[in-house]
């Protein structure tokens, strides 16, 4: 594979740790570029050492002169745009912070990679889908809806991703990982449910549980979600699509949390802060990722939790924050 120059928005970040990593590891060329809200310099500390690691940029996607003196100086070859708002309840409280962040400054790298054809690998969510109701999961055709403006600013976000590859011909993909865990993610209140749920475990604290806890999630181990978002910027089968991946399993919190403690008494139940903004069964159908990019998760639910458990105890990097 050829070396490539590749800018990465989000790369402090728990999943842009792990593509960082996969793309060093790979023989490529990787900028950050992170405004540290959501992401942690420590996440990347030990990138900073490899030999293929260009720089680090503290700075924001919404900093068009940035952005335009990055472009102009290193002409890179792939962006994988991870850089976002993320937290759905933040999203209902302060829509402005996210439709800047996650549609603003999604059209601000589109334009810099027009200039440049620089491919664009978009991230988006499984948050942008309706309910599942059957068990053969959800595919890339199900519909959408935009229960929280999270959802809303990602939806846009990926149509003016797509708008670009048809009226410009720039490559770019949107990719929809389902809920992703593993080691690096925060345990606090940002965190996953799993890494949330491992920390307050191993400290001997009581689970709680948003609402009856029968919504279900497709868990994708990181490491899994991380060679997909690599492979989509090396593919040109994946040119002006949208690709899931997840697990194609879907568990619900009450049997996740159960999983995790094996002890009923230690599980609580909790009102929903935003209960309008619930999906009831998120289960992935990545059929399509398996055809276009030979994609398929390697590491079941036990293991990475097992992992994910192993890493919490060590200490992990800063899991509370």
């Amino acid at each position: 594979m050829e070396q490539a120059r590749i800018l990465l928005t989000g790369g402090a970040g728990f999943i842009g740790r792990w593509v960082a990593k996969s793309l060093l590891d790979q023989g490529h060329q990787v900028w950050i570029l992170d405004d540290l809200s959501n992401g942690r310099e420590s996440n990347i500390q030990e990138h900073m050492e490899h030999p293929n690691f260009q720089q680090f940029i503290k700075g924001t996607i919404l900093d068009e002169k940035l952005l335009a003196d990055l472009f102009e100086k290193h002409r890179f070859t792939i962006c994988y745009h991870l850089g976002a708002s993320i937290n759905v309840q933040d999203s209902i409280d302060d829509p402005r912070t996210t439709f800047n962040n996650d549609t603003l400054g999604t059209f601000y790298i589109l334009e810099q990679c027009r200039q440049y054809a620089t491919k664009v690998v978009f991230m988006s969510t499984c948050m942008v889908y309706d309910r599942c109701n059957d068990t053969t999961g959800i595919h890339e055709g199900h519909p959408t809806k935009p229960a929280s403006p999270y959802a809303g600013a990602k939806v846009a976000a990926e149509n003016m991703v797509l708008s670009y590859y048809y009226a410009y011909e720039l490559p770019t993909v949107v990719i929809r990982p389902f809920n992703t865990y593993g080691p690096f993610q925060k345990t606090g209140g940002e965190g996953g449910v799993v890494a949330i749920f491992l920390k307050n475990d191993l400290d001997g604290n009581v689970l709680n549980i948003y609402g009856d806890g029968t919504q279900t999630r497709d868990l994708l181990y990181v490491e899994d979600c991380a060679r997909f978002v690599v492979a989509a910027g090396f593919s040109d089968e994946v040119n002006g699509e949208i690709v899931n991946a997840g697990l194609g399993r879907d568990i619900t919190i009450n049997d996740l949390a159960l999983q995790i403690t094996g002890d009923a008494a230690r599980i609580k139940h909790v009102e929903h802060i935003h209960p309008q903004s619930e999906i009831p069964k998120l289960l992935c159908d990545s059929s399509k990722a398996e055809r276009l990019l030979g994609w398929k998760p390697e590491v079941s639910l036990e293991e990475g939790i097992a992992r994910t458990r192993e890493w919490i105890r060590q200490g992990g990097l800063n899991t509370n924050s």
